[in-house]
């Protein structure tokens, strides 16, 4: 995710990292070469190209920008579904450390235990990814036994998740707390598998592939032609026009396609990283025990 202070007009114009330009430039640079070529010719009356109907391209234009909206707003849907998933997680997890309290200190720390092992395992999950077992024992404090273990589930955010209501039955069983508190506390536990089922929707269920190729390949199609319609009314200025409106066609696709898988590590992916640190430097902070540092945004971008 990219991260800067507030750009004025003139880094906005020109910036690179971060934008969707680095990933459109091929395919933009080849509509702008046929577009400088077409152009050139008819300027110079080498060639003349048959005019196609302008007025076909506009109504395809329109009826093109109106699917591309509505295509980016799905994507960022998803995409702020996510953040706000995440976002619970980050909540459950505050609630967890208020509520533990009226547990013994061995279980309390326990239980802060599985919480940060299951934000750790939910980003490897929708990540396609194993944290390193070294650093997630060292953060955890689980023993390496535990994270073998851990590791041969098939499903370890709810494996996870077992774990801390086995310990919150055996709080209830040894009467360290109430039937009233275990349901509030069991609350939680039901929030955390609702934030896994969400980010598993999401992750698992994407865009529909026949619809995401139509407007792919239209969009292609609208951009490699538009040098013809415009090429024998615009000569030299061809380029200028049909690359500002083929960065926005091009543009456009590319970033939903971005947004619509939000756990990823590109650019404008959520920080899944800085997120499960962020909650790592809570709940251990509040067991007194030492906390990694915050991560950093590498070239202000963070993961």
């Amino acid at each position: 995710m990219i991260v800067r202070d507030q750009p004025n007009i003139f880094k906005v114009l020109f910036s690179w990292r971060g934008t969707i330009l680095p990933k459109i430039l091929p395919p933009l640079g080849v509509v702008m070469l046929i577009s400088a070529i077409i152009g050139v010719l008819s300027y110079i009356g080498y060639f003349k190209f048959p005019e196609l109907p302008f007025v076909g391209f506009t109504v395809i234009g329109v009826v093109l920008s109106i699917f591309l909206g509505f295509k980016n707003s799905a994507c960022y849907e998803r995409w702020w579904d996510a953040r706000k998933l995440w976002g619970i997680l980050i909540a459950n997890s505050r609630h967890f450390d208020r509520d533990c309290r009226m547990l013994s200190q061995g279980r309390r720390e326990r239980v802060i235990q599985h919480v940060i092992v299951f934000a750790n395992v939910l980003r490897d999950r929708l990540r396609h990814q194993t944290a390193n077992p070294t650093e997630l024992v060292k953060t955890s404090g689980m023993s390496q036994q535990a994270l073998t273990q851990l590791y041969q589930q098939a499903n370890a955010p709810q494996y996870t998740l077992s774990l801390i209501q086995w310990e919150l039955m055996q709080a209830l069983k040894d009467g360290e707390i109430s039937d009233i508190i275990y349901t509030q506390m069991n609350d939680h536990v039901m929030d955390l598998s609702m934030v896994q089922t969400g980010c598993d929707r999401i992750a698992t269920t994407p865009l529909p592939f026949a619809y995401s190729v139509l407007l792919n390949r239209t969009v292609y199609f609208f951009c490699l032609i538009l040098p013809f319609s415009l090429g024998s009314t615009l000569g030299i200025f061809t380029p200028l026009l049909v690359g500002v409106l083929a960065y926005t066609f091009l543009g456009l696709d590319a970033l939903s396609s971005e947004l619509e898988e939000p756990f990823g590590t590109q650019s404008n992916d959520l920080p899944l990283d800085s997120m499960v640190r962020t909650i790592e430097i809570e709940l251990l902070g509040t067991l007194g025990k030492p906390t990694p540092p915050p991560i950093q945004a590498q070239d202000n971008n963070l993961l």
